[in-house]
């Protein structure tokens, strides 16, 4: 029976371990989704800081409308006023008929396609 007991042994402290790893690592994983979400969330507040200097408020209140239905369109745009006002390319403010004349710009550069059916 000593080495029934012994192999018992043995085989609680291997799954001991393989748990305690297998804790490790998903607080590992954890930690970094953490890290990413911290990441991406200081990403959003440096670029609402962004826009709240480069846009009037009528102008966030578009893009704001916008992003309900095209949310990648005005990802996009922020972007590209952001790194317009870096380059020192934009008037700033940005007045909400500017912000009109740049959407007009870069929503006209898609091609429409026209289905005629007989």
């Amino acid at each position: 029976m000593s080495d029934l007991d012994e192999i018992r042994r043995r085989r609680m402290e291997q799954l001991k371990q393989q748990q305690l790893a297998a804790q490790q690592q998903q607080g590992a994983s954890l930690e970094q989704m953490q890290q990413e979400e911290q990441a991406r969330q200081q990403f959003e507040n440096q670029k609402k800081n962004a826009l709240r200097q480069i846009l009037t408020p009528e102008a966030r209140q578009r893009l704001a409308n916008l992003r309900l239905t095209k949310a990648e369109l005005v990802n996009a745009i922020e972007m590209q006023l952001i790194q317009m006002a870096q380059a020192k390319r934009l008037q700033i403010p940005v007045t909400d008929a500017t912000l009109k004349q740049i959407l007009r710009e870069t929503t006209s550069n898609k091609r429409e396609i026209h289905i005629t059916r007989k």
